[in-house]
């Protein structure tokens, strides 16, 4: 773009349809546009140049918001001059839909470079934690830890609590300190930036016991299916289930959700556990895959989702994805969703896709979802390195059900509430929401179902306190924090 006069037609037009948490200071996640080619790795950051300043890169917000947006009725009217970036400029124009629930800042400008290093392989840098703070124990606790990532390395998994943090073993802050002075903003603070070579001291207790461990932050890719426990078939009472935890929708799931349904069908698996309790969501492509590999049974006739526009660009623009034959694909007899508040978009797609099919033969287990049940186009300013992500469209499952701000814990027959033990690994049996969902899936009843309302903790902006641990969401979060909230 030359100019803030300069027509959105002139702009290079990323083919990157999201559903995800999406959103800058609120946690989420994110959604394709109009023609899906993601580069095979990031392109340079292009120099700036002068149609690169404030003013010429918040008219290209704008004009992307006056084209695209999903709610054009909920834009304010603000002056950009009183805005000193370009994010402030765009959460200033939406805060009206903010207020009515429709967009809690899932409408950003990111880097386009950083985003499609993660969206091709999950690219990304720090310690490859998941982190949440349990406001009681006043400490932070790993909810997850990934492969060939620095604090794996060193020893640091899932259920470890980390109590205190400095940069060396002589300046240790408390977390409790930290929190009492800072709040949870001084724990991010405290853990410094996401940059490779940057290094904490973290005074971590687990099974081990307790010590300090230093930990320097480097570069990875995020494995979207875990080769620990990311799929795998559980014995139980005599049956066999089917177990998968997605982390992330990403292109490089797209392969490894092949190979485990390939094996669950070579196993006539029909029952499977299906474990997004973290998943922030991202490429609808991938999520539409999920739906085939789950419709073996399914006509081509039958509609896994659909994608509606504002009227203007409803006829160019709406589509619909029917079950595609997939040769891995399974027909299932029961599904068990685990989900969390942390689980969103590309996720709930899925969930809420599969439901005009299953019905009560299909739950939600753990706690209710995040609630974004729309998508996100993106638009790029390429010589600014801009990628403009909007609220495009709303997503729907084949009976038309969407609106699910409030979760799906509500949209769901029988959901079962459950805890997410961090003392035992993913994908263990013994694990209450893994146990209750293999519960599900042997007929058994439950006893507590998922309460209908989303936690104000799931917000993160409102200042209410979380009913356990809480995901940990920087102000500004990347990409991959987006789509994955609470990694660091």
């Amino acid at each position: 773009m030359k100019g803030p006069g300069k027509s959105i037609a002139a702009v290079s037009l990323a083919a990157l349809m999201l559903a995800s948490c999406g959103g800058g200071g609120g946690g989420g996640s994110s959604a394709p546009p109009v023609t899906v080619t993601p580069t095979p790795s990031p392109t340079p950051t292009p120099t700036p140049s002068a149609s690169c300043g404030l003013s010429s890169r918040q008219a290209f917000a704008k004009a992307v918001i006056d084209e695209w947006y999903l709610f054009p009725n909920d834009v304010a009217t603000v002056n950009a001059s009183s805005y000193g970036d370009v994010q402030s400029y765009i959460d200033a124009l939406l805060a009206p839909a903010r207020a009515q629930n429709k967009d809690r800042y899932f409408t950003y400008i990111t880097s386009i470079a950083e985003e499609e290093a993660y969206y091709t392989s999950g690219a990304s840098a720090g310690l490859g934690v998941r982190l949440a703070y349990d406001p009681y124990a006043q400490v932070v606790v790993i909810a997850e830890a990934y492969e060939d990532a620095p604090a794996l390395d060193a020893g640091i998994d899932r259920g470890a609590r980390i109590s205190a943090i400095g940069t060396s073993s002589g300046n240790m802050r408390s977390i409790s300190s930290i929190v009492a002075s800072q709040g949870t903003a001084g724990i991010i603070d405290a853990l410094g930036p996401d940059t490779a070579g940057v290094t904490r001291v973290l005074r971590v207790t687990d099974a081990s016991g307790a010590r300090n461990v230093s930990v320097t932050k480097a570069e990875y890719d995020i494995d979207p299916i875990s080769d620990r426990y990311g799929a795998k078939v559980i014995q139980s009472g005599g049956r066999s289930y089917g177990y998968v935890n997605l982390r992330t929708f990403i292109n490089s799931a797209a392969p490894q959700l092949r190979a485990a349904f390939q094996d669950f069908r070579d196993k006539g698996i029909t029952d499977v556990v299906i474990d997004l309790r973290y998943n922030g969501g991202g490429l609808v492509s991938v999520a539409d895959l999920f739906g085939d590999l789950l419709g073996r049974d399914r006509s081509t006739s039958d509609l896994f989702s659909q994608l509606k526009f504002r009227p203007e660009k409803a006829a160019e623009e709406d589509s619909q994805h029917f079950f595609t034959a997939q040769p891995e694909a399974i027909a299932p007899t029961r599904i068990a969703f685990i989900g969390t508040l942390s689980t969103a978009s590309a996720s709930e797609l899925v969930i809420n896709g599969m439901l005009p099919y299953l019905g009560a033969n299909m739950t939600l287990v753990g706690d209710n979802t995040y609630g974004k049940p729309v998508g996100q186009v993106a638009l790029d300013n390429a010589e600014c390195d801009d990628r403009m992500r909007v609220i495009a469209f709303a997503l729907a499952n084949a009976d038309g059900q969407g609106d699910y701000y409030n979760g799906l814990a509500s949209r769901i027959p029988n959901s079962c509430a459950a805890d997410d033990d961090l003392s035992l690994p993913l994908g263990d049996p013994r694990e209450a929401s893994v146990s209750a969902a293999i519960g599900f899936l042997s007929g058994q009843a439950c006893t507590t179902r998922i309460a209908d309302t989303r936690s104000a903790s799931a917000d993160r902006r409102t200042g209410a306190p979380a009913r356990g641990p809480d995901m940990l969401v920087p102000a500004k979060p990347t990409t991959a924090q987006r789509e994955l909230p609470g990694l660091f």
